[in-house]
C-alpha cells in the first residue's frame, strides 16, 4: 500500500487517495512515514494527502481520526524520541480541514512552539509556524499566548524560521506585527514554500509584500 501511495503521491493524485481511504483507515498510518521522504515534494504532499483521508475516514469513523491525532502527539514526545519530523503539519493538515470535530486540537496545536524544550524545538519550529498558519481563522482568536513566540521568529537568524513566522502572522490576522517590521521588505532570506500541490522557492520579503498585498 505505501508504495502505491507514493506513486499517487507523485502522480498528485488526492482524489485516488480519498477513494483508497473511503474503504478503511490504514491509509493515515500508510502516509505517516511518507511524510518522511527525503524528497520534501513527496513528503508536503503526504502532509496534504492526510488531510484529504482523514476527511474521509471522518465522515464514518471520527474517532479513528482522533487516534491518529492523538498518535501524532505521542511521537512529539520525549518518551518517542521525537521522531515524527512533521507530525505539527500532519495535525494543523487533520485539524485544519475538520475544526468542528477536532476544535479541541487547535490550542495544542498552536502551543506546541511554547511548550517544547529549546532543544527539541530546533526540528519542529519551522513546521510549528506552518502549523499555525494552517490552522488561519481558526486560531485567530487564540494567538495571545503564542504571538510573542511568533513574532520572536521574525529575527531568526534562519529564514526559512522567518518566512514561516510571516505566513502565520498572516493567515492568523496579525499583519500589524508585520508592519512593525518594515525591514523584512527586503528580506532576500530562501524560503521553501508549499501550496497547491507544488513547493516553490521564494523568499521573506516576497512573502511579506505578498501579505500585505503589495505582489
Amino acid at each position: 500500500m505505501r508504495r502505491k501511495l507514493r506513486q499517487l503521491l507523485v502522480e498528485r493524485d488526492f482524489d485516488e487517495i480519498a477513494r483508497l481511504a473511503e474503504r478503511g483507515t490504514r491509509v493515515l498510518g500508510d502516509l505517516l512515514p511518507l511524510t518522511y521522504e527525503p524528497d520534501p515534494l513527496i513528503a508536503w504532499r503526504a502532509v496534504e494527502a492526510t488531510g484529504v483521508a482523514g476527511v474521509r475516514i471522518a465522515e464514518r469513523n471520527p474517532a479513528a481520526v482522533r487516534e491518529h491525532l492523538r498518535r501524532l502527539y505521542w511521537l512529539l514526545s520525549e518518551e518517542s524520541g521525537g521522531i515524527c519530523w512533521r507530525a505539527p503539519e500532519v495535525m494543523a493538515e487533520l485539524v485544519g480541514r475538520m475544526p468542528g470535530l477536532y476544535d479541541d486540537y487547535v490550542p495544542i496545536v498552536l502551543h506546541l512552539i511554547v511548550e517544547m524544550a529549546e532543544e527539541d524545538l530546533g526540528h519542529f519550529r519551522v513546521g510549528s509556524l506552518w502549523a499555525i498558519g494552517r490552522l488561519g481563522e481558526v486560531a485567530a482568536g487564540q494567538m495571545s499566548s503564542v504571538l510573542p513566540a511568533v513574532v520572536a521568529a521574525l529575527d531568526h537568524s534562519d529564514p526559512q524560521v522567518r518566512g514561516m513566522a510571516v505566513w502565520a502572522l498572516a493567515r492568523t490576522g496579525r499583519l500589524d506585527r508585520l508592519e512593525e517590521h518594515p525591514h523584512l521588505l527586503s528580506d532576500a532570506g530562501p524560503v521553501d514554500f508549499y501550496e497547491d500541490g507544488l513547493l516553490s522557492r521564494t523568499s521573506v520579503g516576497a512573502l511579506v509584500r505578498r501579505s500585505l498585498g503589495g505582489g
